[in-house]
């Protein structure tokens, strides 16, 4: 868990944010929503709501992906920035879009059964079938 402010931001940078709090280390998650809003599979952090603070020019969407969540991304150039359970109070923030470094690891891969073909899951690394992986960062 990294406890430093972190900022980040979409590709052209439309959309800005920043994390004063707490970081849940980095989980890897290869469902199949996660795979096509990506192209691969999703690297995400995770912070409670109340410590982001999202800055932009009116880019940012958020696209109601299922009865439970929604994602957010950049309206001009389509990055994914974000992942919440609707009236949740945290949020997903994708780790490739924080700036410098982070002090993160990767804690996780989740949704194991949809990862592609194409690439073979890590060793050393906890797997897990399902989504049960502790979203929730801790106050600590």
């Amino acid at each position: 868990m990294s406890k430093q402010t972190q900022a980040g931001g979409c590709l052209c940078g439309a959309v800005t944010n920043s994390i004063a709090g707490p970081l849940r280390d980095v989980v890897a998650c290869h469902c199949g929503q996660c795979r096509k809003t990506s192209g691969h599979f999703v690297a995400a952090t995770a912070a409670l709501t109340r410590d982001l603070t999202i800055t932009d020019t009116g880019a940012l969407r958020w696209y109601r992906s299922s009865a439970e969540a929604e994602r957010g991304f950049c309206g001009v150039c389509g990055s994914s920035l974000f992942w919440r359970r609707i009236d949740g109070d945290e949020v997903s923030i994708m780790a490739g879009g924080l700036e410098g470094p982070t002090g993160l690891t990767i804690s996780s891969h989740i949704f194991i059964q949809d990862a592609g073909d194409y690439y073979d899951l890590p060793d050393g690394v906890e797997t897990l079938d399902h989504g049960d992986h502790g979203l929730t960062p801790t106050d600590g």
